[in-house]
């Protein structure tokens, strides 16, 4: 078998050669592909050349394929069908029609905050999509976006990794969290030095005991005690509500944790610093349709957390 030089070969004389296939007439062809007739019969006259066959022969007031026309027919308009189906789903998203599955990079606590809201908004503007959630590796982000793995990464990135993009999304801040009627709590408040002297339990994903709650404190020369450490934010309402343990925890935590666990959120009695929860994707998806849709919907969702 030959070898065929498909980068000589004019993709326009397959569409031609569909054209004839479909009016069987020259002139109905050309108006089809909306050119001259001339440029018709010479797309014809190269296609012949092209396959060495006449292809289609006048027969009465009709050009009827041969059936060299008719055994390559099938192949060539399905390989025509395949290419605009891919430039079509390549260039088009519909989220009311589309059924794909996003994977998303994110914590626990990210995954709690915004799987529930970007659920129900997509319940309501892209019914069939579906969500992927992925814990990951800070290091690995990069490389997750590149491969495609996940489409975008959700956290706290003071240095994102190269060839992405990233845009804030929403800020957040500590608040404490105690169990409801915790004795330490009688006025809604909760002074320094008794923060300090209660038992504390303590989310990090680091094997240390040291968060940010600790280096407020210290600046005050102050100490607390941390009965519990754990790398999973989401045992800490349960921890909680079954004692006199409190925690540190962020802002929207805390208050989607506080009706189901009855707990009660309180201001910390020391200083610490809001941050930054940021999204972050590959700049090889900045333009997809598909990828562009997934973080419009990411921020449509965080904007409704102003008002929290």
């Amino acid at each position: 078998m030959k070898s065929i030089n498909l980068a000589a070969i004019d993709l326009n004389l397959l569409v031609a050669f569909e054209a004839l296939m479909e009016q069987r007439n020259v002139t109905k062809a050309a108006e089809q592909l909306q050119i001259g007739q001339p440029a018709m019969s010479a797309s014809l006259n190269r296609l012949r050349i092209l396959f060495e066959d006449e292809l289609f022969v006048r027969l009465g007031r009709q050009m009827q394929p041969t059936l060299k026309a008719q055994a390559i027919a099938p192949g060539i308009l399905a390989a025509l069908q395949q290419i605009r189906q891919t430039v079509t789903s390549s260039q088009s998203f519909e989220p009311v029609s589309s059924d794909r599955t996003f994977a998303i990079g994110s914590s626990d606590y990210s995954s709690l905050v915004l799987v529930p809201p970007l659920l129900e908004f997509s319940r309501r503007t892209a019914p069939s999509i579906n969500f992927h959630m992925i814990g990951y590796e800070k290091d690995d982000v990069g490389e997750l976006l590149e491969q495609g793995a996940i489409e975008v990464a959700l956290g706290v990135f003071p240095n994102p990794p190269r060839q992405t993009d990233w845009e804030p999304i929403f800020t957040e801040r500590f608040v404490g969290i105690a169990r409801l009627g915790h004795p330490a709590l009688k006025h809604g408040t909760m002074d320094l030095e008794t923060f300090a002297s209660l038992s504390h339990a303590l989310t990090t994903l680091r094997r240390d005991s040291i968060g940010a709650i600790d280096q407020a404190l210290n600046g005050q020369n102050l100490a607390r005690r941390i009965a519990l450490t754990t790398p999973h934010m989401l045992i800490l309402p349960c921890a909680i509500a079954a004692g006199d343990l409190v925690a540190a925890v962020p802002h929207r935590l805390a208050l989607r944790m506080a009706d189901t666990y009855q707990l009660k959120l309180f201001e910390l009695p020391v200083k610490t610093k809001p941050w930054t929860v940021s999204m972050v994707w590959s700049k090889l998806s900045d333009r997809d349709e598909a990828v562009c849709w997934l973080r419009d919907a990411v921020r449509t969702v965080c904007k409704t957390f102003d008002h929290e």
